[in-house]
């Protein structure tokens, strides 16, 4: 989704702080994961954090989500599908492509009615081939979540930086929704094996 702040997006080369921060998000990230979550799974989990990191941050300086980090994101969905399906691979792999389809899918119908609507783009092909990622990790019911977070943290981050800078609110505004969308999938991965697990 291409809605939000252009400010947000910079050419130059992040300050130190930035990068000292993106490191140590990136280190807890990974660290979560792998005690959070036993064995493969939690690799599988750190590896995706790491991905969406590197999406989240390109995303913000650019715009776009380079193809071969959604390619990452969407083999490490199906390793890892394979390795939480271990009674039944074929069936679990089946399921979380049909995700990856649906999802995905569903991204690029809003992408075309929104451009039928409003005469430009709003969603970007990176951000339907990230929802793909998505679909791969997340199951059914976690998948509007992991959404929804992403889109209320867009939304919000927008109004309380127009807020900030005292600037009207603008419909025509850009946001890299990969920078909410990618955190969101790890998160929605983290509670679909730890807190929604015992359900």
């Amino acid at each position: 989704m291409r809605l939000i702040d252009s400010s947000m997006a910079r050419s130059e080369s992040f300050p130190f702080r930035v990068v000292s921060t993106i490191f140590v998000v990136g280190a807890l990230a990974l660290a979560v994961s792998v005690v959070a979550v036993d064995g493969a799974a939690g690799w599988l989990g750190a590896a995706l954090a790491l991905v969406m990191l590197a999406i989240a941050v390109v995303d913000a300086q650019s715009f776009l989500i380079p193809d071969f980090l959604n390619a990452a994101g969407l083999a490490l969905g199906v390793v890892h599908s394979v390795v939480v399906g271990q009674v039944d691979i074929g069936a679990a792999l089946a399921t979380a492509v049909l995700r990856a389809a649906i999802l995905a899918l569903v991204f690029f119908a809003l992408r075309l009615m929104y451009a039928r609507l409003r005469g430009r783009q709003g969603i970007g092909l990176g951000d339907v081939k990230l929802a793909a990622v998505a679909g791969s990790w997340l199951g059914w019911s976690i998948m509007p979540i992991a959404v929804e977070i992403a889109a209320l943290s867009a939304l919000s981050v927008y109004v309380l930086r127009r807020y900030a800078l005292r600037r009207p609110l603008r419909p025509t505004s850009r946001l890299p929704f990969g920078l909410y969308l990618a955190p969101a999938i790890w998160i929605g991965w983290l509670l679909q094996a730890t807190v929604l697990q015992a359900w």
